[in-house]
Order: C-alpha cells, then structure tokens, then sequence
C-alpha cells in the first residue's frame, strides 16, 4: 500500500479551509483527504506554517522549494517519489496511488464547507 504525503503553502490553519474567502480547491481536496483516510489508507499533509521541518527532511521536497520558492506547493509524494506539483490531486488521482475504487466526490457549496470544518469557529480566520 502507497504512501502519500502532501506538502501544502503555509496557511492560517492545519486545512486552509477557514475563514471568508475558501478556494474549492481546497474545499475539494480536504474531502478527497478525508475520504483517503476513510479507506484506511496512509495519508498526510504538511502546513509549511506550522510544520517547516518535515519540508526540509524530505529531500525531493527541500529541491523543489530551493529552485522554485514555495509558489510550487503544494507538492505530492508517492512513496517518498514526487508524483505531482503545482495543484491539488483529484479523487481519481488519489484513488489510482493507493490502489482504492474512487467513489463520486460530492463538491459542497463554500460556505457549509468553510463553517463545518473553520478551525476558528467561523470567526474568521486564525
């Protein structure tokens, strides 16, 4: 079973799904993330912010953001290999790396998305 392991721009909290103004990218990606878990799998994700030092320990990473800064993040590695750059997986994506069916990704609308999962509380963000 596969390994994955998301290195993501530094933001205000461990998902980037808070405050006013959400990308769906990001709203999207939370659920496949969730959804990964589900399926018993081996995932992670790493916040720039809050976790520098697991970008600096894996080598492949550390290349990509001393040639291209972090404007490459988010960045996706597949049993230590870089499989992706510049954007976010989809379901399928991750479905094929950990070798599950891929279920249909429902998108929800923004703001239930940003109030179910705010890490402030829907104040805002942190």
């Amino acid at each position: 079973m596969s390994t994955i392991e998301v290195f993501e721009p530094a933001m205000c909290c461990s998902t980037g799904v808070c405050g006013p103004d959400v990308p769906q990218e990001l709203v999207d990606f939370s659920a496949d993330f969730d959804w990964v878990r589900g399926q018993g799998r081996d995932i992670a994700r790493f916040n720039l912010a809050s976790e520098p030092a697991a970008f600096v320990t894996r080598p492949p990473v550390l290349q990509i953001l001393e040639v291209s800064g972090s404007a490459a993040l988010p960045v996706v590695l597949v049993d230590g290999v870089v499989a992706m750059a510049g954007r976010y997986p989809t379901r399928e994506e991750l479905s094929h790396w950990v070798g599950a069916v891929p279920e249909p990704a429902g998108r929800a609308p923004l703001a239930m998305a940003a109030a179910a999962s705010s890490c402030c509380g829907g104040a805002g963000c942190c």
